[in-house]
């Protein structure tokens, strides 16, 4: 596959969440990337995105004839990933020290909610678990109401598998200058630390209050929220910008001398409420029309049967069609490395014998690890 990370190789050891977002990340952008499965793994779904665009192998991690295959595999790596408790790898005997003893180019990348360290790097978490400790989820939701889960974006996903693709790259281009590997600790609770980095700064300069929907991004501001459409749907609004601001108006049929106190906050529940009225009046489509092109940043929201079909992602190539469902593309976008549309993921060691040959193994060492 075509992409800038072309000619890397990467060692992936099955998990969910995180890791294999990560993965595939890598795996979008052309990297080589092997996925280590347990022996009798059910077979991947082609619509299974995060699982897409590598080949896979079976292993029985617990067999020490696996785990010798696995060093020999490592010795021909650029990149591992797993995202077992602290500890699980070094006891399978495939720690860092172990594999760096093999291949001391290896970036070694750890995946985990609360870090290798800590006294809660041995608790069972998830994404929800994660956020809150770091004032992600505190931060997420209407005022007087409890706190609202942002799926799981913002630990697994942005404050994880990405952290994690970034530390790996970081890592990369560090040993291209000493020649050396490392391991990276990516934790969710430190990825979801640094995405709220911007709101603690602001809650230090005084610019930010420590309360829901009471701030400018949060949904107490009437020109930054959604709004119901006559016909159960919504919009975005987004217009913070004055001559935004403007044209958000305009297009609402309101008189830009009305709202010249717009950033008085004792003012926003009136426009928001008068807004409100407004867009109740018509269906979503009819104020997607209104604003279409127009720089008064207001878009339709869209479902997922939907977004996939708006003009604007077509055109583009945001999303591709695979089986019944659709799937996001690649990003981001490389000038000269475009890379391909992924592959389908593939489990069950559907082509494992054939990676491994491509790894370096003969095809008596095949048949003898299958117990040929």
């Amino acid at each position: 596959m075509p992409g800038p990370l072309t000619g890397l190789r990467v060692l992936e050891i099955a998990g969910i969440g995180p890791g294999p977002f990560c993965c595939m990340m890598l795996a979008d952008l052309g990297a080589e990337v092997l996925r280590i499965d347990r022996p009798g793994a059910a077979p991947a779904n082609p619509a299974d995105v995060p699982g897409r665009g590598r080949r896979s192998l079976a292993l029985d991690l617990k067999s020490p004839a696996s785990i010798a295959a696995m060093l020999r595999l490592v010795e021909r790596a650029d990149v591992l990933v797993e995202g077992f408790r602290p500890g699980v790898m070094e006891r399978l005997g495939l720690g860092p020290d172990q594999c760096h003893a093999r291949n001391p180019r290896l970036v070694y990348g750890r995946m985990t909610g609360w870090g290798q360290d800590g006294p809660l790097a041995q608790v069972a978490g998830h994404d929800i678990t994660y956020i809150a400790l770091t004032g992600a989820l505190w931060s997420m939701g209407r005022a007087g109401e409890r706190p609202v889960p942002p799926l799981n974006l913002v630990g697994d996903f942005g404050g994880g598998g990405m952290l994690l693709a970034y530390g790996i790259m970081a890592a990369l281009f560090e040993t291209s200058r000493s020649g050396r590997g490392q391991v990276v600790d990516a934790a969710m609770t430190d990825g979801s630390a640094t995405l709220m980095g911007p709101f603690f700064g602001l809650l230090a300069q005084g610019r930010w209050n420590n309360a829901r929907e009471s701030n400018m991004l949060d949904g107490a501001c009437p020109y930054y929220d959604t709004y119901e459409c006559a016909d159960g749907k919504y919009v975005a609004v987004g217009a913070l910008e004055p001559q935004f601001f403007a044209l958000l108006l305009k297009g609402l049929g309101l008189d830009s001398e009305r709202f010249a106190d717009r950033t008085d906050r004792g003012r926003w529940p009136a426009i928001k409420a008068e807004f409100a009225a407004i867009f109740r009046g018509q269906p979503r489509d009819h104020w997607a029309v209104v604003f279409d092109g127009t720089d008064a940043c207001v878009a339709p929201v869209l479902d997922l049967e939907e977004a996939p079909h708006h003009p604007h992602n077509v055109a583009r190539g945001t999303f591709f069609a695979r089986g019944a469902g659709m799937q996001p593309a690649p990003s981001p976008r490389f000038s000269r490395t475009p890379p391909a549309q992924p592959g389908p993921p593939l489990r069950r060691s559907a082509d494992g014998d054939a990676a491994l040959g491509d790894w370096g193994f003969s095809a008596a060492e095949i048949a003898a690890l299958r117990g040929g």
